[in-house]
């Protein structure tokens, strides 16, 4: 199976987890990463700027309508809610906060999971709330790959345990085996 897109969902302990990954994966990765990393409203962009600078993928906060192209990895922008729309571009909404978050990862996977069905990949890392498992079990009734980071790895326990708890997971991985087996199924022939 060649796998189009990976939404990641972070929260608490999400900065190391995600400095960790972006500076793990290589040159030629071609699936393309949208990740949730919930932030305060007023959180400005520098922090991207600082995984850019150990990545060799481009990194990028979210505009409206981008289109999602390999070797990026996305970043929703802090307080707009982060949609994928059936063309594969993305939408921004001011909707209310799911979970008291906005961006929510449950809005991502879920429009993620009605526009890439079983060619998506679903990661909960990192967290300590329940965002991002109505999302996950989303993800596996569209029949995607859901990785969960194994809660005694997390920073934060709470949110891995919460997805594990709620779907049959295909893998609960520490972050490293969660990046090697990233690797491997971005290196899989269509």
């Amino acid at each position: 199976m060649q796998y189009e897109a990976i939404v990641i969902g972070v929260s608490s302990g999400g900065m190391s987890a995600l400095k960790i990954l972006s500076s793990s994966l290589p040159l030629h990765f071609n699936i393309p990463i949208i990740v949730v990393q919930h932030l305060s409203a007023q959180s400005d962009s520098h922090w991207i700027k600082l995984l850019s600078e150990k990545s060799q993928l481009n990194l990028k906060e979210v505009d409206e309508k981008d289109a999602i192209e390999k070797g990026n990895i996305y970043i929703a922008p802090p307080n707009y809610h982060l949609l994928i729309e059936k063309d594969k571009t993305f939408s921004l909404t001011i909707d209310a906060r799911v979970n008291f978050a906005r961006p929510s990862i449950d809005v991502l996977f879920e429009s993620a999971a009605e526009a890439y069905t079983n060619k998506l990949i679903g990661i909960v890392l990192t967290g300590s709330n329940s965002d991002g498992t109505k999302g996950i079990k989303r993800i596996k009734d569209c029949g995607g790959l859901a990785i969960i980071q194994d809660p005694k790895t997390a920073e934060s326990e709470y949110m891995p345990m919460s997805a594990i708890a709620a779907i049959v997971t295909d893998y609960v991985l520490p972050l490293e085996d969660i990046i090697k087996l990233l690797i491997q199924l971005d290196q899989q022939k269509k």
